[in-house]
């Protein structure tokens, strides 16, 4: 083997792997759900609208990096529960939420849109992300709907109110498809771990001194006006999980001087 074939195969390669390091943009559209003390279960419970955006940067046909934002809602209530002691409890919220998370992917299959030949691939995701949150409920009365902002009435007797900003940490999987030339059509599921156990304003107890709040206090710590006070009001698992589900339609930046590559 000669010299000049060496450099020229590294010439070669060289070159390749500055035309995979390309950029992506897109919009998502899907889903948003949560699991936590009212849906203890209920992993593919997605109730509401989702939408977002996102920058990618594909290092090579397998790793990339993304910006991504997510925004939807968030909701659940014990009334449309199957077990009794959820529906005895008869709490309820809902709650927008907004996400900004870096996330690696890292794709099965060699794909590139615009530079590998292969069309379709699955893929996985993780990252870290840091999201806001604001849990409501709606009360009925007088035929007049009211809405109260829950983190205001320190419901389990905290002594000041939780912070509704938290890291979260972004997993999940997905599909690619290479609809034509650079445009991409991608299916993904990704849950969110929350590092807070407050998303829907449940965690611990009732506060002890439940008969002694203020009337408001008391009718959204306690909507039956049955629980004892200081008695179990969460599951008691430290956290929350958030999930979105959906499609994402993406362009990738491809110089005219790349060629197409692999299978």
């Amino acid at each position: 083997m000669s010299k000049r074939f060496v450099v020229l195969f590294l010439i070669h390669i060289s070159a390749l792997q500055l035309c995979a390091q390309t950029w992506e943009v897109g919009g998502f559209v899907g889903a948003s759900g949560y699991m936590g003390d009212l849906n203890q279960k209920g992993i593919s419970q997605f109730n509401n609208m989702a939408f977002g955006g996102q920058i990618k940067r594909n290092f090579d046909p397998n790793w990339s990096a993304k910006l991504n934002f997510v925004h939807g809602t968030i909701l659940a209530s014990d009334a449309k529960s199957s077990s009794v002691n959820q529906q005895n409890r008869n709490l309820s919220f809902y709650s927008p939420i907004s996400e900004l998370s870096l996330q690696v992917e890292f794709n099965f299959l060699y794909y590139l849109a615009g530079i590998s030949r292969t069309r379709i691939t699955p893929f996985l995701f993780t990252g870290v992300g840091a999201f806001k949150f604001n849990p409501k409920v709606d009360v009925s009365g007088g035929g007049i709907v009211n809405t109260f902002v829950l983190t205001d009435y320190l419901t389990e007797g905290q002594t000041k109110p939780y912070k509704t900003m938290a890291l979260s940490i972004p997993y999940g999987l997905g599909v690619k498809y290479n609809i034509k030339s650079t445009w991409n059509l991608n299916a993904e599921i990704g849950y969110r771990t929350a590092y807070t156990d407050y998303l829907d304003d449940v965690s611990m107890n009732y506060p002890t001194d439940l008969s002694s709040r203020p009337y408001l206090s008391q009718l959204l710590s306690d909507p039956s006006g049955i629980a004892p006070n200081g008695g179990q009001r969460g599951d008691y698992r430290k956290r929350d999980t958030y999930m979105f589900a959906g499609l994402s339609l993406t362009y990738t930046f491809v110089s005219r001087k790349c060629p197409v590559v692999g299978n």
